[in-house]
């Protein structure tokens, strides 16, 4: 093979790949759009208490937190297609259970095993895509992968107020998209990647946070603004004179930047010799528009303008720090940090509406952008650090 058909072949982009991982990463983000209002709305109207609600939605975030482990050795023992197609099917009869569960307790493990599986399909789709990405277009691939993510978590919410709460549909719609994502997940199975257990990796997973720590601290950081953010800026939005119709358009704004900058903001990242520099940046712009917040709020036009660049930006932390994730690393290596990754984002989503909601019964309005601004301060000091006294790698 010469030269320039080596480098062509190293540039292209394995089509059924992209479509395998982006198919799966479309449930993910349907399902949790979906199920989250409409599993909160039907336990409300059989009279469950809004802690009790609370407390079963919970369980998502922590058996997340579980199934992160988990991810690679199941590859590493049936195959990254295989768990894929297993986790599909695990996560449509959870769903499914939930219509046919009759008492309150059965939804906890219900609910377990759901987002284990959606867990576990996060990280291998992440793994998936990484893998056939080829260097010099990561960045532009992985900006696509999560424009479709977002546009999957917004078809959610969407899907629900057409299906409404009452009778099977809502389960059996989110039950054919599974079915749907599972083919273009088989059609690919030649080109998926392989997982091979190394005598180094036996260590434990959690070592990859400490690894690439610039990727991993940049997806809890927007892990903790996203949830933290989307959260309380309702009751943000209330307390700085906003009605509820215009604070929900601005968080719509805040959506809207992350899906249309996503691309944009990849290929960037292909340009750059050292993408920690870009995390720094986003970061920087993280800060800046909360400092802003508080003097654009009395213009909603001014205030939309600022949220849909902040959110578009801040939102490249997750697409950019995975792109720098997959340029460090690769095979099982690459499998383990993916999972890392996702943890921290969980972790982050604790965090998140933890901190913001302390912040802001200690100093009221303020403490919401106060809050934010700590986040994206002590990330600029880690990446700051990172980039002055280490080397290539984090």
């Amino acid at each position: 093979m010469s030269q320039h058909a080596e480098i062509h072949a190293a540039e292209k982009i394995q089509i059924l790949s992209m479509a395998a991982a982006i198919a799966a990463i479309s449930v993910v983000g349907i399902a949790i759009g979906l199920g989250m209002p409409l599993l909160s709305v039907i336990l409300e109207t059989r009279g469950h208490s809004a802690t009790m609600i609370g407390l079963n939605t919970a369980t998502a975030g922590l058996a997340s937190i579980a199934a992160a482990p988990m991810a690679t050795p199941l590859a590493v023992r049936f195959g990254v297609v295989r768990t894929m197609l297993a986790m599909n099917l695990i996560g449509a009869l959870a769903f499914v259970g939930f219509y046919f569960a009759p008492a309150f307790w059965m939804w906890f493990p219900l609910r377990v095993a759901l987002h284990i599986a959606l867990t576990v399909l996060f990280i291998l789709s992440e793994f998936w895509i990484s893998t056939s990405a080829p260097p010099q277009r990561r960045g532009l691939v992985l900006g696509i992968y999560a424009t479709v993510l977002s546009l999957g978590f917004a078809a959610g919410p969407w899907l629900f107020s057409k299906f409404g709460s009452a009778g099977f549909l809502p389960f059996g719609a989110t039950v054919a998209l599974v079915v749907i994502a599972a083919i273009p997940i088989m059609a690919a199975r030649q080109e998926s990647p392989k997982i091979h257990m190394s005598s180094t990796s036996k260590s434990g997973f959690l070592r990859y946070i400490w690894l690439v720590p610039t990727a991993t601290a940049a997806v809890l950081v927007f892990g903790a603004v996203e949830t933290g953010g989307f959260a309380l800026f309702p009751v943000y939005g209330n307390r700085i004179g906003y009605s509820e119709a215009d604070a929900a358009l601005l968080l719509t704004m805040i959506g809207l930047g992350n899906v249309m900058m996503q691309i944009p903001i990849g290929m960037i990242s292909d340009r750059v010799s050292d993408r920690r520099y870009l995390l720094l940046l986003c970061a920087s712009v993280g800060l800046m528009g909360t400092a802003f917040m508080p003097l654009f709020a009395q213009n909603w036009h001014l205030m939309a303008a600022l949220l849909f660049l902040w959110g578009g930006v801040v939102a490249a932390l997750y697409t950019v720090g995975l792109a720098h994730l997959g340029s460090q690393l690769s095979g099982h290596e690459l499998a383990s940090a993916n999972a890392a990754f996702v943890l921290c984002y969980g972790i982050g989503m604790v965090l998140g509406p933890q901190a913001i909601g302390i912040g802001m019964d200690l100093f009221g309005p303020l403490g919401f952008g106060w809050s934010l601004a700590m986040f994206f301060g002590a990330y600029m000091l880690l990446a700051i650090g990172r980039l002055l006294f280490k080397g290539r790698k984090g």
